[in-house]
């Protein structure tokens, strides 16, 4: 590889690891209750609501208010597509959404994937844009947020069924931590040049002659391009996403959003280590995070350096795989935005990964696959790795002889069945909806490409919708009855059927007692147990998925080696 390859990467890293310490700081501060300097705005968004600040909720009282606060989101959401022909800021009159693409999109902002069968800038006006999808980014990254709290207070509480309050959590998610981000973060790239427009699309006449006229699409981009990032959402506002220069002109805009995807999930592990009263607790996560991620990224880049097979038989000097890269960012960039947008189920792209190398296309497809868990979605992803702890300390206490504990906390069999549901959850769904698509002749039909590429296409898609990520392969026609429908279902369930049985852990934690640690007790805070999660959460995912990723990328790799 080469010095750019090497130091792009490691200074990206170090960049993150330094705004660690003070956003997570001011996190937990603001969760705590510390900060209060919004109160007055706070208190009166109560009293419009009816919630009672000082009323906690138990899990099942929590996980309620998580699941109707988002059907409310999807029902308006729904209707805001089917009805955009009506209402205002459509500059280009388009046209209602159809049925089973409004329901997919719905379902898709509402659980925090942000998956998009459809182009954007052709498809949405600058109202459903702005009031769905824009504010569904906002919420549902709150709402992951809000999860993780309750799962801290579990750890961190004793001998009581309260958890929080919902209300109180997404009020003070959205107020002190994502509206101020977003803001700083869209006038930044409003600097370098993202468009934040309510003008008309702008006709243009080619340079050819022959050529007919165009359309330029402009829109409030800069505003949701900032939350897409910082809440791990992804959704583009033009089909091409964050490879479109009116998305991501510049170098510097590329740095900005790269760091904005990692920011929050990477800083949550500093608020859990503060919440729980033991910071060594939350840099054991993140270094288990690190451990996964960074040879991931190395990796990556490493394959994306390298020459296209395609290109071997003929006369060409290659440096790099160039092929689906704006030139702006080239092959390091452009892998590094790989790894981390799936590390973190962000899910945006600022290249195309179908066109990456065989093995280049497996680092992203395998991060999705450890289950969203290095880095993750804001909230989502620290709480799924700490149902992946609770299955480690619990795996170490049966090689020691020792019942498992984790920060004080005895794991039972209650909660060993909740963190084994989270654990398999999403495996299943992206097994079992990928081998449905595979044999109904219209999900055949909707490949474009033969052989072991199409099926990773197929495998990718359905990995991203369950793990609630939103990046896609392409290559396949997806907006479609079949796939809109079942990848709908398939993010709902890859949300929600996490989301409980991380309450319910939630709940079952708080209501026992804290013990001592004694001599027996493993240290939950040491390098030596984050190589040990690190270890788990490979294992889990090499177990789960390694028959289908021979079948996809590696079968590909040989193939382009050996021949077919």
């Amino acid at each position: 590889m080469s010095l750019n390859a090497w130091l792009v990467p490691l200074a990206f890293i170090a960049l993150l690891l330094v705004l660690v310490r003070p956003l997570g700081s001011y996190m937990a501060r603001v969760f705590g209750g510390e900060i209060t300097w919004l109160a007055s705005l706070e208190r009166g968004i109560y009293r419009l609501g009816g919630v009672d600040s000082d009323k906690e909720m138990d899990w099942k009282n929590y996980a309620l208010a998580v699941l109707i606060f988002n059907f409310l989101g999807f029902v308006l959401l729904y209707l805001l597509q089917r009805g955009q022909v009506f209402l205002p800021l459509n500059p280009a009159d388009l046209p209602a959404v159809r049925p089973d693409t409004a329901f997919n999109t719905a379902v898709s902002f509402v659980t925090n994937t942000n998956w998009q069968s459809y182009s954007g800038e052709s498809t949405l006006s600058y109202l459903t844009q702005m009031l769905g999808l824009g504010v569904q980014n906002f919420l549902s990254a709150a709402t992951g947020i809000g999860v993780l709290l309750a799962l801290t207070r579990g750890i961190a509480r004793q001998k009581t069924q309260n958890l929080g309050n919902f209300w109180v959590d997404i009020v003070r998610s959205l107020l002190y931590v994502l509206l101020p981000l977003a803001l700083v973060l869209a006038l930044l790239l409003v600097s370098q040049g993202v468009v934040q427009s309510f003008s008309s699309y702008v006709e243009y006449a080619p340079l050819e002659a022959s050529s007919q006229s165009a359309e330029i699409p402009l829109g409030p981009a800069a505003s949701q391009i900032a939350i897409k990032e910082l809440g791990t959402n992804g959704g583009g506002f033009f089909g091409v996403n964050s490879s479109h220069p009116f998305e991501n002109p510049t170098p510097l805009s590329n740095l900005l959003e790269m760091l904005a995807i990692l920011l929050i999930p990477a800083a949550l592990t500093r608020t859990f280590g503060l919440m729980v009263g033991q910071p060594r607790q939350g840099w054991a996560l993140l270094g288990a995070m690190l451990i996964l991620f960074v040879p991931a990224m190395y990796f990556g880049v490493y394959w994306e350096q390298t020459p296209n097979l395609a290109w071997s038989d003929l006369a060409v000097t290659e440096t790099g795989n160039l092929e689906g890269k704006e030139v702006r960012f080239g092959p390091v960039e452009s892998a590094l935005w790989a790894a981390a947008t799936t590390a973190a189920s962000n899910g945006s792209v600022n290249s195309m990964h179908d066109s990456f190398t065989a093995l280049g296309g497996l680092v992203p497809l395998f991060l999705m696959m450890l289950g969203e868990v290095v880095f993750g979605g804001v909230g989502s992803g620290l709480y799924g790795m700490l149902a992946f702890a609770v299955v480690a300390v619990f795996i170490a206490g049966l090689m020691v002889g020792r019942s498992p504990e984790y920060l004080g906390k005895k794991i039972g069999p209650y909660e060993m069945k909740m963190a084994a549901i989270v654990v398999i959850i999403t495996p299943m769904l992206v097994l079992l909806t990928t081998a449905l698509a595979l044999v109904v002749p219209a999900g055949v039909a909707a490949i474009l490409n033969p052989g072991s590429h199409g099926f990773s296409e197929v495998l990718y898609a359905f990995t991203s919708m369950a793990n609630n990520n939103g990046s896609a392969f392409a290559g396949l026609g997806v907006n479609i009855p079949l796939y809109n429908s079942v990848g709908g279902v398939a993010m709902a369930l890859g949300r929600y059927f996490i989301i409980i049985p991380v309450l319910a852990l939630a709940g079952s934690l708080a209501a026992g007692k804290v013990v001592p640690p004694g001599l027996g007790t493993l240290p939950t805070h040491t390098p030596l147990f984050a190589f040990w999660l690190a270890a788990v959460v490979i294992l889990v995912g090499a177990l789960n998925f390694f028959p289908a990723l021979a079948l996809g990328p590696l079968a590909e790799y040989f193939e382009g080696i050996y021949g077919r």
